[in-house]
């Protein structure tokens, strides 16, 4: 935060209480404008009273003159011609804000428009590259203001998309890298091989319904790539991901949302954005996150972190998000002008910051026994620093994760099979399966008991002890593989074993079964010279009259064989650049809290000194009868 924007901030507090109106008399008069005598002797009460220089007073006055009085032209320009007006705040990733711009617009446009009207004025030859957000939302170009909500004397904050060397001379910007991370993400999700597949915090199988799972997944899978940017201090890039990861998480209804922190953690890392790129427009959004933030680890992690106690034993991993999370808390309150507050909140994230440091010699000798620099850390601060408790710690947690994934594989390969066809009508819970299926009943009727519950486990048990003749007569009389499609497959070069596991599974369902057998190729090589194959078939001249169907069937097939094969490579793309350390969302090194944690406090100081000094006068003044405003 400058110097500037902290006297302006605390320069407009003042006018507050006092209840002073700028763009009236007797500071300003329509017909001759400001008064800068009033203006100057406004200035020197007000340096007295602050302990602000009064030449920066002055400043801090007539810049908030001058906003109060442009939007109330605004109000009334937009009163008579419908034209909006906008102050365009233009962030950069380094330089905090860059520039500020009033740009005019009417409200009845598209979201393109503005682009293209802010571009002509920061002259910007691609309006593509620009990102408006608006209480934390992106515009869209291709709807309009009105309804997105977007009013008159708004403030905008704006991204611009902007390229290194290096990617300049590869042709790209950071727009579109972005627009490849979400093409890549949503060809990942999309896939038949599962490369995606949802968690909770204990590493068990999450398993909703496909619209939901596809929804979720998308947005988690933007959301890695955002940390990774935050990591690279990127947060102009990380902020545009995590925004539009939450339009996919605000469009799923499922529970899993109020289960996991991953909600939580989206928001807590956009006002962490917000802060790293100095932007203090959007501070109505920060709160509006923040609380939403602290609700949800509440309801997952419990009150003062019970539930983690209960179901971890320590909660240290976690405490760190938290004390982010206060961090946050104090920054929001600081700029809201509520120091006490925020003195508070500072005061709190600073004991969990020393609770949560850890000593480097340490790390280096668990580093140096073999173990990664976050088992390191994090084993260290779960168990108070100790090297040997630390070490004991690791290996249970891994012994823990590995058994977990073990007994979530069963759930994993029963959803893909009952996923066929991706119909969320026709979805049945995996969970609710094994359930029944380990009390003895059978598969098939188990499917069947649950879709005619709807996933209720205990109407599903009654139909199983109750009413086991009528799911009978539901299930399909006839499994029996379908011979001539068979034929066709085999004629197409599946082995026979293959095809028979995939018609049953399918069951008959042509498109299904090819799904199947695509998966027995299981890399990007093996499929290539598949897809060969079948075009070789595709193309072929000579195939017999009887079998004339096969050219679109081998056709279709590569296609869908071809689509795997971007999958696979939208994967190592998305892996590229990502830890392989699942838990690297609690692996904070704090060392930039500690910054910015150390840089308020020492405003709040020179604040508190200041408040007391100027106490100190106005007990003086008072003292010799003088009036004090």
């Amino acid at each position: 935060m400058s110097k500037i924007d902290d006297i302006t901030m605390r320069v407009r507090a003042r006018l507050h209480e006092l209840c002073i109106k700028l763009w009236l008399p007797p500071y300003y008069e329509g017909t001759i404008g400001a008064d800068e005598f009033e203006i100057e002797n406004l200035a020197d009460q007000f340096s007295g009273i602050l302990g602000i220089p009064k030449s920066d007073c002055t400043l801090a006055l007539i810049e908030l003159q001058e906003n109060a009085i442009r939007k109330s032209k605004a109000r009334a320009e937009f009163a008579t011609t419908g034209v909006a007006t906008f102050n365009v705040r233009r962030v950069n990733n380094r330089r905090g804000t860059e520039s500020i711009v009033e740009v005019k617009c009417p409200l009845t446009s598209l979201g393109g428009v503005l682009q293209k009207n802010i571009a002509k004025i920061l002259d910007i030859d691609e309006p593509d590259r620009i990102k408006c957000i608006s209480a934390g939302k992106i515009l869209d170009p291709c709807q309009s203001l009105t309804d997105q909500g977007i009013k008159n004397n708004q403030q905008l904050m704006l991204i611009i998309s902007e390229a290194s060397k290096k990617e300049q001379m590869q042709g790209f910007v950071v727009h579109d890298r972005i627009q490849k991370i979400k093409q890549d993400v949503e060809t990942i999700v999309d896939s038949n091989s599962h490369l995606f597949e949802l968690e909770d915090q204990d590493s068990n199988a999450v398993l909703l319904p496909p619209a939901e799972n596809r929804a979720i997944l998308i947005a988690m899978g933007i959301c890695e790539r955002a940390r990774v940017a935050i990591k690279r201090e990127r947060y102009d890039e990380a902020l545009i991901l995590l925004l539009e990861a939450d339009k996919k998480f605000i469009i799923c209804n499922s529970k899993f949302l109020e289960c996991v922190d991953n909600y939580a953690l989206l928001n807590l890392d956009i006002v962490w954005c917000y802060l790293c790129l100095q932007n203090v427009t959007q501070l109505p959004d920060a709160q509006r996150r923040l609380e939403i933030c602290e609700k949800n680890f509440r309801r997952t992690y419990g009150e003062n972190l019970q539930r983690l106690v209960y179901h971890k034993g320590e909660t240290f991993c976690e405490q760190a998000l938290i004390m982010r999370l206060h961090l946050l808390q104090g920054a929001v309150l600081f700029h809201q002008n509520k120091r006490s507050e925020a003195y508070e909140k500072f005061l709190i994230a600073e004991n969990e910051l020393r609770a949560l440091k850890v000593n480097e010699n340490s790390m280096e000798a668990l580093v140096e026994m073999g173990y990664e620099p976050y088992e390191a850390r994090l084993g260290l601060r779960a168990c108070g620093g100790d090297i040997e408790q630390a070490i004991t710690y690791i290996h249970a947690q891994n012994q823990k994760l590995n058994e977990t994934r073990s007994g979530s594989l069963k759930k994993r390969r029963l959803n893909q099979d009952l996923s066929l066809g991706n119909q969320n009508k026709n979805w049945v819970s995996p969970s609710s399966v094994c359930t029944l299926i380990e009390m003895g009943y059978p598969s098939n009727l188990v499917e069947q008991a649950l879709l005619d519950s709807k996933n209720d486990l205990n109407i599903a048990l009654d139909l199983l002890q109750n009413y086991t003749d009528e799911l009978r007569r539901k299930l399909s009389s006839d499994y029996t593989v379908d011979a001539r499609i068979m034929q066709q497959l085999l004629q197409l070069g599946f082995e026979e074993s293959h095809v028979r596991i995939a018609l049953q599974m399918s069951p008959n369902n042509l498109e299904n079964a090819i799904d199947i057998l695509i998966k027995y190729h299981t890399d990007c090589e093996d499929l290539s010279s598949f897809v060969k194959r079948m075009t070789a078939i595709a193309n072929e001249e000579n195939i017999p009259s009887t079998s004339n169907g096969l050219t679109s069937l081998a056709e279709k097939i590569a296609k869908k064989a071809t689509k795997e094969i971007e999958s696979l490579n939208a994967f190592v793309r998305f892996k590229e650049e990502l830890s392989d350390n699942e838990l690297d969302y609690l692996d904070l090194s704090l060392a930039q809290e500690e910054q910015i944690l150390e840089q308020y406090k020492l405003l709040i100081k020179i604040y508190a000194q200041l408040l007391l000094y100027c106490n100190s006068c106005s007990y003086e003044q008072e003292e010799k009868g003088e009036k004090v405003i």
